[in-house]
């Protein structure tokens, strides 16, 4: 073999290596660091304080919530399904004045119930359901979260629960999701953050505006339950 060939061969050899690491960092910026950090928001630094601060170990089990979640299209909900959720939402929002835990029961189920309308898992597998709806609500997803879990907290030592001002803040917080998850077409906080919140704004106004219940509960001071 000559020297040109041999030299040729040396040329396209750090040729492929030079694009592969390329295309390697190119996957990186879309799928790890930055770009983890942009997608997932508060999600990542949940992440990172779950992992003790370990960046590699929280990057690698959100890129897995991505690899197996990403790819799913939410099905858009048929007008009179979206009508049907936002009453029941209503009517969870009117029986917190009087019975603020079975509303913040109902309220979780609901959420669970919309999500798997819309095609994420079945709320029957909350974790599961909760990473998927991560990966597309990543900016709203913490308002389930919160929801779960003081719906289902058990009671603490001294017989205490968590109180009517937890309650209250958790299902405010779980609105903003579940106005994401009714508002019509293929919506979600990672690639529409901007536009849903405008939209979500708006449809507050109007939703409260109809059924005469501010959306802070503070018409009436929620008995507790």
């Amino acid at each position: 073999m000559s020297t040109g060939v041999i030299i040729a061969l040396i040329v396209i050899v750090a040729a492929v290596v030079v694009i592969a690491a390329v295309l390697s960092l190119r996957d990186r910026g879309a799928h790890g660091g930055r770009g983890l950090r942009r997608r997932f928001g508060p999600e990542y630094d949940r992440a990172l304080a779950r992992h003790d601060g370990d960046t590699k170990a929280a990057e690698a089990e959100l890129a897995e919530r991505v690899e197996r979640h990403g790819s799913l299209q939410p099905r858009p909900l048929e007008p009179a399904e979206r009508e049907r959720y936002e009453v029941r939402w209503t009517a969870v929002q009117e029986r917190f004045v009087d019975s603020p835990r079975e509303a913040l029961a109902e309220a979780d189920r609901l959420l669970g119930e919309v999500a798997g309308a819309r095609g994420f898992p079945d709320g029957g597998r909350y974790d599961e359901q909760l990473d998927a709806l991560s990966v597309h609500h990543a900016h709203h997803v913490h308002g389930y979260r919160r929801v779960h879990r003081v719906a289902n907290s058990p009671a603490n030592g001294d017989g205490s629960r968590a109180g009517t001002e937890e309650m209250r803040t958790a299902l405010v917080e779980a609105r903003a999701l579940f106005e994401e998850l009714v508002a019509p077409g293929h919506r979600n906080s990672t690639t529409h953050r901007t536009a849903t919140e405008g939209h979500g704004a708006r449809h507050s106004s109007r939703h409260s505006s109809r059924n005469g219940m501010p959306w802070s509960f503070n018409r009436r001071h929620p008995k507790e339950s």
